[in-house]
């Protein structure tokens, strides 16, 4: 066992999905996994804290401006 790894937790669920056809993607539907990626006041965590590359960081920012937009995630604390 790594010393990094932590004690009795799930691994991660991976928000970046691909389909079949290879296209890599964030589903701006899936509003627990999105949600996951804010802090309580409802920023969008950094690309350090979030373990993600740089594309896959700009893909998880739109798919949460999309949410946002269609009105599934709110844009105030207020309501997260």
């Amino acid at each position: 066992m790594s010393r990094f790894q932590r004690f009795g937790s799930a691994p991660r669920r991976k928000l970046i999905k691909t389909s079949a056809k290879g296209v890599r993607y964030v589903d701006y539907k899936d509003a627990d996994d999105l949600r996951r990626c804010m802090s309580p006041n409802g920023k969008i965590s950094s690309r350090k804290r979030l373990n993600v590359t740089a594309q896959e960081q700009r893909m998880i920012a739109q798919a949460i401006k999309r949410a946002r937009h269609v009105g599934i995630l709110p844009f105030t604390s207020a309501t997260v």
